[in-house]
């Protein structure tokens, strides 16, 4: 059965749309769609530009992203404006970066939208953990390397609340969402709970964009290896064996450098 098309509600509604990590091929059709058919976006930081450039002339938008230390918006009043928009009738598209039920507080909207009696549907982004790793050339399992892959998020007001224990028994590939500031402590503590220092550990940087930066090193040697390269949210922290594989899976980085010879050619 198909979904419910935008046109068939009569008031206004929402639709949390994953934008995914970066390239804009990589939107769904019904992501685009929903872009290009709303009243208004309601964007984070992570959309990225070339993604809110096909945001069509005459769609109103507005900017609710939140930085490390500079929230423009705080989350409390951006639920309340997409309550707002709607109310006025609004089809209203809430870009997120990545997907809006992976870290994105997604679910935290939802469930304010549906208090408040407002229509609102779903749309799935890729999340970072997928899309960035793939561009990366890391696979997030692999035969014989890992067999499950677990999601963290790093982002905290003040100190970390995760069971490092758990982390370093599952043997399992390792993604560390908002962790960029955190590397050390990441490290240090992951090295304490039992996983080797020698552990592969690879930094994404601006991933599946063309600024993407992959770093790799080891536990014990990647808050060094990015120091003085000016590495910037956002960034990926990938911690697991399934690592090792980039050198030789990198076939972003071989696209790449293919068309640029085809152009100097």
């Amino acid at each position: 059965m198909s979904t419910i098309p935008f046109s068939s509600y009569k008031s206004g509604y929402v639709s949390l749309v994953g934008a995914g990590p970066g390239d804009p091929d990589l939107l769904t059709i019904k992501a685009l769609r929903c872009i290009t058919h709303c009243d208004v976006v309601v964007y984070d930081r992570l959309v990225s530009t070339e993604i809110t450039q096909l945001i069509p002339d005459g769609v109103e938008r507005i900017y609710v992203g939140k930085a490390k230390g500079k929230h423009s918006v705080p989350q409390s009043e951006t639920n309340q404006l997409l309550i707002e928009l709607a109310r006025q009738g609004k089809h209203v598209c809430r870009l997120k970066g990545g997907d809006a039920f992976v870290f994105g507080r997604g679910g935290e909207e939802l469930l304010q939208l549906h208090q408040a009696g407002i229509h609102a549907d779903v749309v799935p982004g890729i999340t970072a953990a997928s899309g960035c790793t793939t561009y990366a050339g890391i696979p997030l399992t692999h035969r014989g390397l890992s067999q499950g892959a677990t999601f963290v998020t790093a982002h905290a007001e003040k100190e970390l609340s995760i069971n490092w224990q758990a982390l370093a028994s599952l043997n399992h590939t390792l993604v560390f969402y908002m962790g960029l500031s955190k590397v050390g402590v990441i490290s240090q503590s992951l090295c304490q709970h039992g996983l080797s220092r020698q552990t592969p550990v690879a930094i994404i940087e601006n991933g599946c964009t063309p600024k993407q930066r992959v770093f790799i090193a080891d536990l014990d040697t990647i808050e060094k290896t990015i120091q003085g390269q000016g590495v910037k949210s956002p960034a990926l922290i990938v911690v697991g064996e399934v690592v090792t594989l980039a050198a030789e899976l990198n076939w972003f980085i071989a696209q790449a450098q293919s068309q640029l010879e085809k152009l100097s050619a």
